[in-house]
C-alpha cells in the first residue's frame, strides 16, 4: 500500500506544481495547458482516493475529507480552464 500512498502523494503535488507554472505561462494557451495538465493529475489523485477508500486503508470520514477537496480543486480548475479558453477563444 505504500507505493499507493506515494502515487497520492506524486500526483497531488503536481497539481500545485502545475498551477504554479502556469503563473508564468507564455501565452493564454500554455496556461490553460498546465491548469490542463493539473486538472489530470487532481482526477488521478482522485482515482488514488477511491483506490484507499475501497480497499479500506481510509476511513469514510477521511476519504470524504480529502475527496471533497480533491473534488473542490477540480471544480476550480475545470471553471479556470473554461475562463481562460473563452475569454481567448482557444480551441483545446
Amino acid at each position: 500500500m505504500q507505493s499507493i500512498y506515494e502515487q497520492v502523494l506524486r500526483s497531488g503535488t503536481s497539481i500545485s506544481a502545475n498551477v504554479h507554472e502556469s503563473e508564468f505561462a507564455q501565452s493564454p494557451s500554455d496556461f490553460a495547458s498546465k491548469l490542463h495538465i493539473a486538472l489530470k493529475e487532481a482526477n488521478e489523485t482522485m482515482n488514488w482516493l477511491n483506490l484507499l477508500h475501497d480497499t479500506e486503508y481510509l476511513s469514510d470520514k477521511e476519504f470524504e475529507s480529502m475527496s471533497n477537496d480533491c473534488n473542490e480543486v477540480i471544480a476550480l480548475l475545470v471553471s479556470s480552464i473554461k475562463t481562460t479558453k473563452k475569454n481567448n477563444q482557444l480551441n483545446h
